[in-house]
């Protein structure tokens, strides 16, 4: 007998005894209604503070009928009724990641050199031979993901590469964004010299005699970013697909997608994302994913008026969010001056207060401080680093509101990483907590993963409760034992049935979970635990 799977079960009996008396009052059933979906038997965590467990839950056309004790739910059991017994298995709502960039994301998966979790020189220097091996002269070689905190902290130059590129241009992001590395043929073609200036808000680093070294820093990426070829609608199409897909392998319903703008990029990219692929996805019904938009800062007045035209909800898959702006770098890049980040993950003295007393969403990553645990205190003094760096229970304590993110595909977008470090905040190869004051408990991070922190834009997909959208992730594992002390291949149920999303089919879950989402049609075959 799988013992978590026993605890949860029990649980549940104990919960249906307990609470019995408080149920029917925050159900809320709508008596007349008939249930298309009866869920039973599970250990429902609903994200409500007044109520945060239940037993069962019915829906009906992809909203919540009601949430409660079996007892009183089976008023809304009929004959066409389909009942779904859990055996105590875990159910949270979907995830919510609220700070990512999915296109490009979906686009590095099709990208030509991956550089994600390279660890030496000669591994770099090895990607980027195959790739130019596979392409005809004169062809671009596109790729990022590179961390040179990873081998040490030594900076790729051109030189490293050219000599294996002498007649394809290459262009390779850092895994930030904020920094950029391209090989002398490439600067060549841009324009690039020692005469040339730094643009405001960028850098072109230098060897000694002014001559470029091939790093671009922040805003002085615009020098090479046009020579770059842009995807096609179609490949940018492909990438929201695929990025779609990969999104619910890992439990997360919902996004918010800051888009492909980044320093030295035009400001229409987001824009023309808008038209040709996400208004292309939500009439074609490709759209399995629900996403807000972020638009640059400088296109304010276009969102504007399309809000005040429209609203912000385009329709239950698409939301008009608001709009971004860099104003720092970062400090993986060393480009940062420090004062104000969207990602507030290194604040000044009295910010985490100043967060709740104005009521600022704070959008963290926890998964970040795994890296920058290394680099911190070097780069910004062990004082400041400690005081200052992902004070996440600090800024709970100051009754700010948490939104985590992941910042897809600068790290991955699996939930549960964040939730892992938040609570634990112990990075790979140590042995105890960084900063361990500033430890979430597993509840407080799993609301910040699943509680929609854009309220007004998101309202009805940040818990389970009466008339909000069915969007969740079932579980086998039994989420609160030991601070997430398990393996991920228990923590998940594997993949053994079929869903429709939309009337499509899910994609292969790769044995990690099964995903039940707004409009399902059929679950069959679960895999016991």
């Amino acid at each position: 007998m799988n013992k978590p799977l026993l605890l949860s079960s029990f649980l549940v009996f104990i919960l249906s005894i307990l609470l019995l008396p408080h149920l029917s009052k925050w159900s809320k059933l709508k008596v007349a209604e008939v249930a298309d979906l009866l869920v039973t038997n599970a250990f429902i965590y609903t994200s409500d503070p007044s109520f945060p467990f239940a037993n069962s839950m019915a829906i009906k056309n992809g909203r919540i009928l009601g949430v409660g004790n079996y007892s009183v739910l089976q008023e809304l059991e009929g004959s066409t009724t389909h009942k779904l017994n859990l055996e105590g298995k875990i159910v949270v709502p979907g995830f919510i990641d609220s700070h990512l960039h999915l296109l490009y994301g979906g686009l590095q998966q099709m990208m030509q050199v991956e550089l994600h979790g390279v660890r030496t020189k000669q591994e770099f220097v090895m990607k980027i031979e195959a790739a130019v091996k596979s392409k005809r002269e004169g062809i671009w070689v596109v790729g990022g993901g590179w961390n040179n905190d990873l081998w040490g902290g030594e900076l790729p130059m051109a030189n490293w590469i050219d000599d294996i590129s002498p007649q394809n241009p290459v262009w390779l992001s850092r895994m930030d964004g904020h920094m950029g590395l391209a090989n002398s043929l490439a600067i060549k073609m841009a324009g690039i010299t020692k005469e040339t200036k730094d643009p405001l808000g960028g850098t072109i680093v230098r060897w000694a005699d002014g001559e470029p070294t091939g790093l671009l820093i922040d805003a002085a990426k615009k020098f090479i970013l046009p020579s770059v070829p842009e995807p096609t609608i179609d490949e940018r199409r492909e990438a929201l697909l695929r990025a779609s897909n990969y999104a619910l392998t890992k439990g997360v319903t919902t996004v918010v997608d800051m888009g492909r703008y980044v320093p030295g990029s035009s400001a229409e990219l987001p824009w023309e994302d808008f038209t040709d692929v996400y208004k292309w996805a939500n009439t074609s019904g490709n759209m399995i994913i629900r996403v807000c938009l972020f638009f640059p800062l400088e296109t304010w007045s276009r969102l504007y008026d399309l809000v005040q035209k429209t609203g912000h909800v385009v329709s239950q898959w698409l939301y008009l969010g608001g709009v971004k702006a860099f104003l720092d770098g970062s400090l993986g890049s060393n480009s940062a001056l420090f004062y104000e980040i969207e990602h507030a993950q290194h604040l000044a003295p009295g910010s985490a207060t100043r967060f709740g007393k104005q009521g600022v969403v704070a959008s963290v990553q926890p998964v970040h401080l795994l890296d920058d645990a290394i680099s911190a205190e070097k780069k910004l003094g062990k004082e400041r680093a400690e005081h200052g760096s992902y004070l996440f229970h600090s800024l709970l304590a100051s009754h700010s509101l948490l939104a985590f993110g992941s910042d897809w595909p600068v790290a991955d977008i699996d939930p549960l990483n964040n939730i892992r470090a938040a609570v634990t905040r112990i990075p790979p190869a140590w042995e105890t907590p960084w900063i361990p004051s500033e430890c979430l408990t597993l509840n407080n991070a799993l609301d910040a993963g699943i509680r929609a922190s854009y309220m007004p834009i998101f309202h009805g997909l940040q818990e389970f409760s009466v008339t909000f959208l069915f969007d969740c992730v079932v579980t086998c594992q039994y989420l609160w034992q030991d601070h997430l002390r398990i393996e991920r291949g228990n923590l998940w149920m594997n993949w053994k049935g079929i869903e429709r999303v939309n009337g499509r089919q899910l994609p292969p879950m790769g044995g990690s979970m099964i995903l039940c989402h707004r409009r399902i049609y059929k679950v069959v075959d679960l895999l016991t635990c």
